[in-house]
């Protein structure tokens, strides 16, 4: 469990590639986890929210999560296992683990309110997938309306021996973290890796607030390793410099609704996945949407050489 804990750098939040006929895509998960192995990603998450997890059946998240635990060989791999219920997380859970995954990510039903319920329900999710499985906190209060204060989240970590990290996504969050890594020098906390999401938005201040690094999911996961590494070297204005080029991208990216079709489409014209097919329910880029995007590409390549890309 160390191993996770202690875990810096950037973890992309993988897309689950699909052709067009719905099926997934094998060649493109492995020419995708080759891209993040050579870009220095630390390890990679799969079936997230944006991975379209719930649009999977049992059988064909396996097959996903086997895919990208073969492509990575030793490199970390962490898989989303939120479930409605404990069986059917317990059971991908194991599965998983099985394969070689490092560990899974577990985020709250959006039936919780209070920090009892919260802490309870981590407390249940580490009993039923096992004590020896090490597991991620998901803390997306955008998506799942579930509010976690920086106490309960040290509830969780204390109470948990087998919680190693957090994938911090709340908005605004730089002061969570501030205090999450207060709690870790009076004492009061464990070491945990914390790792940012939001599509990097944020990632510039977040390295500087005490963040390890990234678990997320923007098109240009290159550029976010470079940001980590160049934040890891003192390099600030650097940094910044780099991260300010992505940042008309990268918030187009974030638009709620939209943005998996934005990332899927981008990945697609950088030659990573075949198809930028969703399953239903889907969102689709309009033409002007299309345009909007190729504007935006040709603007950040006069800074960065990657958005260089053919012409449709």
């Amino acid at each position: 469990m160390s191993a996770l804990q202690q875990a810096q750098g950037v973890f992309p939040i993988a897309p689950t590639p699909f052709s067009e006929d719905g099926r997934i895509d094998l060649a493109s998960i492995h020419r995708l986890s080759e891209f993040y192995l050579s870009i220095g990603a630390a390890g990679v998450t799969v079936l997230g929210q944006l991975g379209e997890a719930p649009k999977l059946d049992a059988a064909e998240s396996l097959a996903v999560a086997r895919a990208f635990i073969q492509a990575f060989g030793r490199t970390p791999v962490i898989v989303g296992v939120t479930a409605p219920g404990f069986a059917a997380m317990r059971t991908l859970a194991l599965e998983s683990m099985a394969l070689g995954a490092a560990g899974v990510m577990i985020a709250p039903p959006n039936t919780l309110r209070t920090d009892e319920q919260i802490g309870g329900y981590y407390a249940n999710a580490a009993q039923a997938i096992g004590a020896d499985v090490p597991f991620v906190i998901q803390d997306y209060p955008l998506t799942f309306s579930v509010q976690m204060t920086p106490a309960v989240i040290r509830r969780i970590v204390q109470d948990n021996p087998s919680c190693v990290m957090l994938k911090h996504e709340d908005w605004p969050g730089l002061e969570k973290i501030s205090a999450l890594r207060a709690f870790e020098r009076d004492g009061s906390m464990r070491h945990i890796s914390i790792l940012c999401g939001n599509g990097g938005l944020f990632l510039d201040f977040e390295c500087e607030r005490g963040a390890d690094g990234a678990m997320t999911g923007y098109a240009f996961p290159d550029m976010l390793c470079d940001v980590v590494r160049l934040q890891r070297e003192q390099q600030r204005d650097a940094a910044h410099d780099l991260f300010d080029a992505h940042l008309p991208l990268l918030r187009y990216e974030q638009q709620p609704g939209v943005g998996l079709a934005v990332r899927k489409h981008v990945l697609q014209r950088r030659g990573l996945i075949a198809s930028s097919a969703q399953r239903a329910p889907r969102s689709a880029l309009t033409p002007t949407a299309r345009t909007e995007v190729e504007f935006l590409l040709a603007r950040l390549a006069r800074h960065d050489a990657r958005a260089a890309l053919k012409p449709l």
